[in-house]
């Protein structure tokens, strides 16, 4: 009797245990606040930023503003996602931070405003949209989709004349991250 009720134990032990197991293996690791902080995504999008800064050098007015459109799909140039939104605000954060007027185009009423799209530049709004703010360039962006990774392009044109006055391109890995910013979100 002692016997089954010491193999009962231990085996229902080891059955709880191994649930134990199985379910610490299967729980999903939060990041903590140092693992974010140590995310290469800002840093990386303030990297391209700032390549087209040092392109830029001597040629941007510091008393006029610039504008800063979302970053699209290049597949779909009226589509963008999370990823691309987010890339837009770094870069504008990355200028402003530089010392240039960055104009915020979420609160005018006169830009096309697609819904979970962002601040899409249409290409006869542009020039007017621009020059109704004396803004001397308009960055623009778009990304490229692979299985591996993502390619990012940014330029500075000049809305007058749509010239492209600096580029830059970049990759990000198509990480778990990435992918789900490239998700759409309705």
């Amino acid at each position: 009797m002692r016997n089954t009720l010491l193999v009962t134990l231990l085996g229902t032990a080891a059955l709880g245990l191994g649930g134990c197991a199985t379910e610490t293996g299967n729980a999903r690791k939060q990041p903590s606040y140092e693992q974010a902080a140590a995310n290469p995504l800002i840093p990386t999008n303030y990297a391209a930023a700032s390549a087209l800064l040092d392109l830029m050098q001597g040629r941007l007015a510091l008393d006029q503003p610039l504008i800063v459109a979302t970053v699209v799909n290049i597949d779909a140039l009226d589509s963008s996602s999370t990823l691309g939104r987010a890339i837009s605000e770094q870069v504008s954060a990355r200028f402003t931070l530089a010392g240039l007027n960055m104009i915020e185009m979420k609160f005018r009423n006169n830009v096309y405003m697609a819904r979970d799209q962002g601040e899409m530049m249409l290409t006869r709004e542009l020039r007017d949209i621009a020059s109704s703010h004396h803004a001397q360039a308009v960055i623009v962006g778009t990304y490229a989709q692979s299985s591996e990774m993502v390619f990012v392009n940014l330029k500075v044109i000049q809305p007058e004349t749509n010239f492209v006055l600096a580029a830059h391109d970049y990759v990000l890995p198509l990480d778990t991250m990435t992918s789900s910013m490239l998700k759409s979100r309705r």
